[in-house]
């Protein structure tokens, strides 16, 4: 469905951030991607979405393939047309508007019927949103904020939801409440999603495939139920060193972290 094939992206003509970096997304799926800070995953998203140009970035080189079509020169309108739509960090709704109302906003490429239907389909999978449709969004909690933010993403009808940090900022609780609506949608709705997260395990609990990414490429891939078994993985991202570490294998822990680089 999504293939992205050797792309570079440089930031103010002269910052190089992602690197040759290929990845793929079946249709269907969901696949995480996964690495720490500045490894480029949010800069990976904004190359399928298009939002690259407002922060003065730019693909130079390599391209994104979208079911069969070019998509790396169109802009970020285009994109949500062909059914890609990104859920950003922070989740950004429109504070000063209504639940509603950003709900509304989130369906301007449909028609005025297919708002309303899929205003309540957002209302099935989120009945909170449903209770405060009325409510101004800047007043509502962290957690419900991201429901709104994904519910917007749904008015577009996606074939492909990209997430960006889902978790941040909300307690465990709500956090595995995103996360098995998110595992609802993909199921029920067959939305493709790819998703950036930190709660490594998390993500890779909800995820069909993973990979991470360490100074702008991918440094391993593999079926989620793999990855969370790999033993780099488990000491490197999901803090689940071995309790019984030894000297010898502290000296080694560089040694045995040379696939990052």
């Amino acid at each position: 469905m999504l293939q992205i094939n050797n792309i570079e992206v440089v930031y103010n003509d002269v910052i190089l951030v992602l690197k040759g970096l290929s990845l793929e997304v079946k249709k269907g799926s969901i696949v995480c991607l996964l690495g720490s800070n500045g490894a480029g995953k949010t800069t990976t998203l904004k190359a399928v979405s298009g939002l690259l140009r407002p922060d003065n970035g730019e693909i130079t080189d390599g391209d994104i393939i979208f079911e069969g079509t070019k998509i790396d020169k169109k802009d970020a309108a285009e994109i949500v047309k062909m059914g890609i739509f990104q859920v950003m960090e922070g989740r950004r709704v429109f504070k000063d508007l209504t639940v509603e109302e950003n709900l509304i906003a989130g369906g301007y490429t449909s028609s005025k019927s297919d708002i309303n239907l899929n205003i309540d389909k957002v209302y099935s999978y989120f009945p909170r949103l449903k209770e405060r449709r009325n409510q101004l969004a800047g007043y509502m909690s962290g957690g419900e904020q991201q429901m709104l933010a994904i519910g917007r993403a749904l008015m577009a009808k996606p074939k492909m939801i990209l997430m960006d940090e889902p978790s941040l900022g909300l307690s465990p609780l709500l956090v595995k409440e995103i996360f098995n609506i998110i595992k609802k949608l993909n199921k029920e709705e067959n939305t493709t999603i790819l998703l950036v997260e930190q709660n490594a395990n998390m993500a890779l609990s909800v995820s069909d495939y993973g990979y991470i990414m360490e100074n702008g490429r991918v440094v391993m891939e593999g079926e989620s139920k793999e990855l969370i078994e790999n033993e780099d993985v488990k000491e490197f991202y999901l803090g689940m060193a071995s309790e019984n570490k030894s000297f010898r294998n502290v000296k080694h822990y560089r040694r045995r972290k040379r696939w990052l680089s």
